[in-house]
């Protein structure tokens, strides 16, 4: 199989379920940016020296391929899996988890005091973005309220393990 098809030559590229749709639909910018959420996340775990964060993120990664499926998808009924309420517990969980393990955040921190927490926090910037995009879609279309859900608590988690990660960080104090 070659990577170059020719197909999307004119602006046009193929969904999951064949549907033909431009490049810059909301469709895609949606799960384009979950793309990119999913490679930022591979590179940031490669500076985590935690196994048990680095396998929390690779799964993460994992399910992220079921989120662009489920955003690729116009005909639900060729979807193998959907995000469900148990796959946002499972976020929730973990979040309540890392943040016990740290000193209650109350303020803005300067992100990236090392390599691991400064990917982390581009990664939560991009989960973010990436929910923005699928509010967009969702004014169009129906959108599964779990994965809307999914994706706001993930930018949560994220932000969780950005703070674990942080060795030293700078408190952002505003003059008031």
């Amino acid at each position: 199989m070659r990577v170059y098809t020719r197909t999307g030559d004119k602006g046009k590229t193929s969904l999951y379920d064949s549907k033909r749709v431009f490049k810059d639909s909301a469709r895609v910018e949606s799960y384009g940016t979950i793309d990119e959420l999913n490679s930022t996340l591979g590179l940031a775990k490669n500076f985590i020296d935690d196994k048990k964060m680095y396998d929390l993120i690779h799964n993460i990664q994992r399910k992220l391929f079921d989120v662009a499926a489920e955003l690729a998808t116009e005909d639900k009924a060729k979807l193998k899996f959907q995000i469900t309420k148990e796959d946002v517990k499972f976020l929730e969980n973990k979040i309540d988890e890392y943040l016990d393990l740290i000193k209650t955040p109350d303020h803005f921190v300067i992100p990236g005091s090392g390599k691991a927490a400064g990917y982390m926090h581009v990664s939560r910037t991009i989960c973010r973005r990436a929910e923005r995009r699928i509010i967009t879609l969702a004014r169009e279309i129906d959108v599964n309220e779990h994965l809307l859900k999914y994706i706001n608590r993930l930018s949560d988690l994220i932000y969780s393990l950005s703070r674990y990660l942080e060795n030293e960080y700078e408190e952002v104090k505003f003059n008031r």
